[in-house]
């Protein structure tokens, strides 16, 4: 087996945008890599998830995963590492996707536990019952030997968040060797924690920042190598300024940064996990880089206090926005109520 090393990237999970029929927008999807694959931010070490969360895999068939990770191969054309999102219902449609991704070309996988039953999203305990992840981790592993980062969500404890725990954690990479990176879907507390388990594993895991209000202090324990993160989609510039200020140890200039309006954004975005990918696509339209902010049915449009609350908190952060005028005829146009 080939023996691997964390990705040390900032991988921005996509949203992927629709045409008004819900078929994939691929020349709107293109034109959103290209906002984020210029030479300015390869050098800050921008990279890419192709089918993340935030980019709706859960309602793509084979035939569509398989086109955004051809896409965005073509896009990327080797400039950076891109990471194939492995999600299916049952432990063989991982594989198969996990499968797809590797003949494509992908330089490791990104890998959320089995979507689908209420038995695993919802009431799953991860601390019983690990079997569930780690069957599926160890028969990726046994037909794909490329890194694989962890997208470790499950049901919302006290103590962590929407993560796994410390001995979940433990299991899954003493057991799966490909295993590089952890996705940090944590709370505060939880993040803290997870990331002394992963610090202490005895060789290389990747701490990749996932939630944006925590970057600040993240990046000010030193607990954060990279990051897996949606909020890239519609505040790239100015995560990446912040970033890049704590990096060159500016703690003044991050802080300024931090303080100027992203946090308030980062807190808003973060402020309800249900409307967490909801908001990143609205965010991302409001921006101008996709040309409307509707996800796939059951997912509902945002809602118009959203639009407008979103926009407030772009232009605090200085961002640019749609102007009033078009965005009142948008809203209008898609029924955002």
């Amino acid at each position: 087996m080939t023996h691997f090393t964390p990705f040390q990237q900032l991988f921005i999970t996509p949203v992927l945008p629709f045409q008004r029929d819900g078929s994939i927008d691929e020349t709107g999807y293109r034109a959103l890599l290209r906002r984020f694959l210029t030479p300015e931010y390869l050098d800050a070490g921008v990279a890419i998830i192709a089918n993340p969360e935030a980019g709706e895999i859960y309602t793509l068939d084979r035939i569509e995963r398989n086109r955004v990770v051809e896409i965005t191969l073509e896009e990327v054309a080797g400039r950076t590492p891109v990471l194939g999102g492995v999600a299916h219902v049952t432990t063989a449609g991982m594989v198969e996707c996990a499968k797809d991704a590797a003949a494509a070309g992908v330089d490791g996988l990104f890998v959320l536990p089995p979507i689908g039953s209420a038995d695993i999203t919802l009431s799953w305990n991860a601390d019983a019952y690990p079997e569930v992840i780690l069957d599926v981790l160890t028969a990726i592993a046994g037909e794909v030997d490329l890194p694989q980062v962890i997208h470790p969500v499950g049901p919302f404890s006290a103590r962590y968040g929407p993560g796994f725990s410390a001995a979940v954690t433990r299991q899954i990479i003493d057991t799966v060797p490909q295993v590089v990176g952890w996705k940090m879907t944590y709370n505060y507390d939880g993040y803290r924690e997870i990331a002394r388990v992963l610090r202490s594993a005895g060789r290389p895991i990747g701490i990749y920042g996932a939630v944006g209000k925590y970057f600040h202090e993240n990046l000010a324990t030193d607990t954060f190598d990279g990051a897996s993160a949606g909020s890239f989609n519609f505040a790239l510039e100015r995560m990446i300024e912040h970033i890049t200020a704590w990096r060159k140890g500016d703690v003044a200039r991050a802080t300024e940064i931090w303080t100027s309006g992203l946090e308030a954004l980062q807190d808003y975005i973060f402020s309800d996990f249900g409307r967490l990918h909801i908001r990143y696509k609205a965010a991302t339209w409001l921006r101008g880089f996709i040309d409307n902010p509707l996800m796939r049915a059951p997912i509902p449009a945002p809602r118009r206090k959203e639009i407008e609350e979103l926009t407030w908190l772009l232009r605090g952060a200085h961002l640019t926005t749609r102007p009033d005028t078009e965005l009142a005829d948008l809203v209008a146009e898609f029924g955002l109520k």
